[in-house]
């Protein structure tokens, strides 16, 4: 009976998660609305401005051909950073050696500013596609070690252990026993990726780019039209929003189901 109930309790629940989430844009936007009412100023335009036109950019401007471009770069960066990023981590997470050798290099990769790879980037290889997706790649690329680094380090070896005892091949033993513990690592490392590449990608355009949501954004800056670098803005987040709930959520639901 008690499982009857509570399969019964979370429809409910999820339906008062997002009626919470609905009401809380609905209050930012009823903020913003009248904060924009009240100063009265081209500087800060209302939501029902921005939102006029964002649809008029989407039907007859070059908005969705722009962050099209923009997605492109972001996903083409992100591949690239996770891929190697979580290989990186695996290995040094694993091996004390390598990671003694290698912590420095990290460290350092870190704390060097975006902005000056994305420079280097352009001086050392032009102003060309894979100068901007690499220089993208680099800044997210040490995150992601450090993250996964980590996770390899929580291994549970007590696993690996059994595994090796009923002589389970390799193959089967990173997928069925190590890749499942490094999911919450890796699905944290892809959340912050995300966060992190797609605002390195407006700059790459802003710096070097001829098309894409940054160069758009750059344009309207120096006409000062700050409605329609808000709807670009918008855009591109509800894009990135409907990513974490279309792919994210569901990938990480079913990656955690062994835990139930």
């Amino acid at each position: 009976m008690s499982t009857a109930t509570g399969q019964r309790a979370s429809p409910w629940a999820a339906a008062s998660s997002l009626a919470q989430r609905v009401g809380s844009v609905a209050l930012f936007i009823a903020v913003w609305q009248i904060a924009a009412d009240a100063v009265h100023s081209r500087l800060l335009p209302s939501a029902s401005a921005v939102f006029v036109v964002l649809a008029r950019e989407c039907v007859h401007g070059p908005l969705l051909f722009n962050l099209g471009i923009t997605l492109a770069r972001v996903a083409a960066a992100f591949i690239v950073a996770m891929a190697l990023g979580t290989a990186i981590g695996i290995v040094m997470g694993r091996s004390r050696t390598i990671d003694a050798l290698f912590d420095s290099w990290l460290v350092l990769l870190l704390n060097l500013p975006a902005l000056v790879i994305i420079v280097l980037a352009y001086v050392w290889f032009g102003l060309t596609e894979a100068a901007a997706i690499g220089a993208v790649a680099v800044n997210k690329i040490p995150n992601t070690a450090v993250t996964l680094r980590e996770g390899a380090r929580a291994l549970d070896r007590s696993y690996s252990d059994m595994a090796a005892s009923f002589h389970v091949g390799r193959w089967r033993t990173l997928r069925h026993v190590i890749m499942p513990q490094l999911y919450p690592y890796i699905f944290a490392a892809a959340r912050s990726g995300l966060a992190l590449v797609w605002k390195i990608v407006l700059i790459v355009e802003l710096l070097g780019r001829s098309n894409g949501v940054g160069f758009q954004i750059q344009l309207y800056f120096q006409q000062f039209d700050v409605t329609r670098i808000l709807a670009y803005s918008i855009a591109f987040m509800l894009v990135i929003q409907l990513i974490e709930w279309a792919i994210f959520q569901p990938l990480e639901r079913r990656a955690a189901r062994w835990r139930q």
